[in-house]
C-alpha cells in the first residue's frame, strides 16, 4: 500500500509538471517574439544609419548642392506636429539656385505661404560692409570651386553651397555668421535656418545700374569717387590692359550695351565655347566701374584678366607686360566674334561703334636690282598694274617720321614734334607709301570711304627687328576738339557724311622704354566735361593742355552730331 501510494504520488507530481509545461512553453514563445521585435528594430536602425551615411557621403562629395529628401525616410520619421514629411522637408530643403519658383515653407507640419522670418531676419545688423569685396574670382575659399558660391556678409569670405554639411553651412554654425549672398542669383539667405531674406536695405549690396548724374559718390570706406573714373588694380604687369579697358569703358554706346546683361544674355554659343566668358566678364567690369555705390573707390580687374589669359591662350598675361595696340586689336575682334559676329556678315555692337571702311590701292614694284629697261617692261604687265580693294578697319595706324639720332648743343637728344594732320595724310588717297616683304615691294595708298561713330588712332611708336624693339619718342601735336576729317574722304562719299568732326574722349600714353615702360590714360568724363588721368589706382584731374604734351599711343575720338556742342572748354 505504501509503495502504491508513493507511485501514485510520483505520477501526480509528474502530471502536474506536464500540465505546467504548456505554461512554460508559452513563456518561451513570448521571449522569442520580443527578441524578433528587437531584431527588427535593430535592422531598421541599421537601415537608417546606412541611409544617413550614404547621404553624408553624397553631400561630402558635392558640398555645394542640397539633395532631395528620401520619400521612404519622410514616411518613417514623424515631424514635430505629427506630419511625417514635415521634418524631412525642413531638414532637406532644396537649394534655391535652380528653382524656378520658391517652394512654400513648411512650419510645424503646415504649409505657410511665406516664411515670416524672411522679412524679419534678426541678423541683418551683423553685416559688415567694410569687408565686402566682390572684385575677386568667385571661388569657394575651401574647395576652390566656382559652382554655387555664397559670400558671407559678415566676414566677406566665399563658401560653396548652403545645404547641410556644406562649407557655408559649417562656417555659419562654427562662427555664428548667418547672412549670405548667392553670387550668381544675388539672393540673400540666413544660415543655418536656410530661409531667403527679403529686405530692401540690402539692395545697395548688389550692383546697380549706371547713375547718369555727374555727382560724386561715397564708397563704404569713406572715400569719394566719380562713377566711371575709378582706378584699376595693377596685379603685377597688367597696366597695358587696364588702360585699354578704361578707354573702352568711356565709350558710351559700348558701355551702355554691356551695362545691361539682357542685351547679350540670350546669344547662342556652341557647346564648350569659352570666348563668351570675355563678354560676361567685360559686362561685370562695366557695372563695377560705373556703380554709384561701390564698396571702395577702385576696382580689381582680376576676373576680367583671368578670362583674357584663358581666351587668348596666354598670349596676354597678368605677370608679363604686353603691347596696348596688340591687346586692343585682339580684344575688339574677340568681343565681336563672341557676340556672334563674323568678318563679313553679322554686325555687333563692336562693329556698329568702331568699324569704318577704306579703299586700298596697291601697285607691285619691280625688284630694285633689275636694269632700268627690264623695270620699264615689267611696269606694263598686268600684275604690276594698280589694284583697288574695299576693306574695313577697327582702327587706323598712323606712322611717325623717323626720329633724329643727333644731339643738340646741350648733348641731349632732340625730341621732334609732328602735327596730327601730317601723319593723317596717309589716308588722303594721294600719299603713297612703300611696303617691303622678303621677296617683293609694293606701293600703297589709302582713302577713307566711311567714318565710324568712334574712331581709334594707333600711333606706331615701336619698330621691331631681329635684335631689339625701338621706340620713337616723337610728340604728336593734336587739338582736343574739332578735328575735321572731311578732306580724307573721297568726293563721292563726302555727301553721305554730314558730320565729320571729331572730339577726343580717351588718350592712352606709353612712358619709358619699350620693354620696361608703363601705361596711363586720359579720359573725358561726359557728365562733367572734365579730363582725368588714371594710372592703375591713381586718379587725378588734368588740364586739357597737358594732354597734348604726352607720348600718345592710342586715341579714341567721338564723332560730333549736329545737336552737340563743344563742352570741353579746350
Amino acid at each position: 500500500m505504501r509503495n502504491s501510494s508513493a507511485a501514485a504520488s510520483a505520477m501526480s507530481s509528474r502530471g502536474k509538471r506536464e500540465r505546467r509545461a504548456p505554461c512554460s512553453g508559452s513563456g518561451s514563445s513570448s521571449r522569442g517574439s520580443s527578441r524578433s521585435h528587437r531584431d527588427a528594430d535593430a535592422e531598421r536602425g541599421r537601415g537608417r544609419r546606412e541611409a544617413e551615411r550614404e547621404r553624408a557621403r553624397r553631400e561630402a562629395a558635392e558640398p555645394g548642392f542640397d539633395l532631395p529628401p528620401d520619400p521612404a525616410r519622410l514616411k518613417r520619421e514623424p515631424g514635430p506636429g505629427g506630419s511625417g514629411p514635415a521634418r524631412g522637408k525642413r531638414e532637406r530643403e532644396p537649394d534655391g539656385d535652380s528653382d524656378p519658383e520658391p517652394e512654400p515653407t513648411v512650419r510645424y507640419g503646415r504649409f505657410d505661404p511665406e516664411d515670416q522670418r524672411s522679412r524679419h531676419c534678426p541678423y541683418l545688423d551683423t553685416i559688415n560692409k567694410s569687408v565686402l569685396d566682390f572684385d575677386f574670382e568667385k571661388l569657394c575659399s575651401i574647395s576652390l570651386s566656382h559652382i554655387n558660391v555664397y559670400a558671407c556678409l559678415v566676414c566677406g569670405k566665399y563658401f560653396q553651397g548652403r545645404g547641410l554639411r556644406s562649407h557655408a553651412y559649417i562656417h555659419s554654425v562654427q562662427l555664428s555668421h548667418h547672412v549670405f549672398l548667392n553670387l550668381h542669383t544675388l539672393k540673400f539667405y540666413c544660415l543655418p535656418d536656410n530661409y531667403e531674406i527679403l529686405d530692401s536695405s540690402l539692395e545697395d549690396i548688389t550692383i546697380s545700374n549706371l547713375d547718369k548724374q555727374a555727382k560724386l559718390s561715397r564708397a563704404y570706406d569713406g572715400t569719394t569717387y566719380l562713377p566711371g573714373i575709378v582706378g584699376l588694380n595693377n596685379i603685377k604687369a597688367n597696366d597695358y590692359a587696364n588702360a585699354v579697358l578704361q578707354a573702352l569703358s568711356n565709350v558710351p554706346p559700348l558701355r551702355n550695351y554691356f551695362l545691361e546683361e539682357e542685351n547679350y544674355r540670350s546669344i547662342q554659343r556652341p557647346p564648350g565655347d569659352i570666348m563668351f566668358l570675355l563678354v560676361q566678364r567685360f559686362g561685370e567690369l562695366m557695372r563695377k566701374l560705373w556703380n554709384p555705390r561701390n564698396f571702395k573707390a577702385h576696382v580689381s580687374p582680376h576676373e576680367m584678366l583671368q578670362a583674357v589669359v584663358l581666351c587668348s591662350k596666354k598670349s596676354f598675361q597678368i605677370t608679363k607686360q604686353g603691347d596696348g595696340v596688340d591687346f586692343l586689336s585682339w580684344f575688339l575682334n574677340a568681343l565681336h566674334s563672341a557676340l556672334g559676329g563674323t568678318k563679313r556678315k553679322k554686325k555687333t555692337i563692336v562693329t556698329d561703334v568702331f568699324q569704318g571702311s577704306m579703299r586700298i590701292f596697291t601697285k607691285k614694284l619691280p625688284h630694285p636690282d633689275l636694269p632700268a629697261e627690264e623695270k620699264a617692261a615689267l611696269l606694263h604687265k598686268a600684275e604690276y598694274q594698280e589694284l583697288m580693294v574695299e576693306s574695313t578697319f577697327m582702327y587706323l595706324t598712323l606712322d611717325l617720321p623717323t626720329a633724329p639720332l643727333y644731339k643738340d648743343e646741350k648733348e641731349q637728344l632732340i625730341i621732334p614734334q609732328v602735327p596730327l594732320f601730317s601723319i593723317l595724310a596717309k589716308f588722303n588717297g594721294a600719299t603713297e607709301k612703300e611696303y617691303k616683304t622678303y621677296k617683293e615691294n609694293f606701293l600703297k595708298r589709302f582713302q577713307l570711304t566711311r567714318l565710324p561713330p568712334y574712331l581709334i588712332f594707333c600711333i606706331k611708336r615701336f619698330t621691331k627687328n631681329n635684335f631689339f624693339v625701338e621706340k620713337n619718342p616723337t610728340i604728336v601735336n593734336f587739338p582736343i576738339t574739332n578735328v575735321d576729317l572731311r578732306e580724307y574722304l573721297s568726293e563721292e562719299v563726302q555727301s553721305a557724311h554730314p558730320n565729320t568732326t571729331y572730339d577726343l574722349v580717351a588718350n592712352i600714353v606709353h612712358d619709358g622704354k619699350p620693354t620696361e615702360g608703363s601705361y596711363r590714360i586720359h579720359v573725358l568724363h561726359h557728365g562733367t566735361g572734365k579730363w582725368y588721368e588714371l594710372q592703375d589706382l591713381q586718379v587725378t584731374d588734368i588740364l586739357p593742355q597737358m594732354i597734348t604734351l604726352s607720348e600718345a599711343y592710342i586715341q579714341i575720338w567721338k564723332r560730333r552730331e549736329e545737336d552737340e556742342t563743344n563742352q570741353q572748354g579746350a
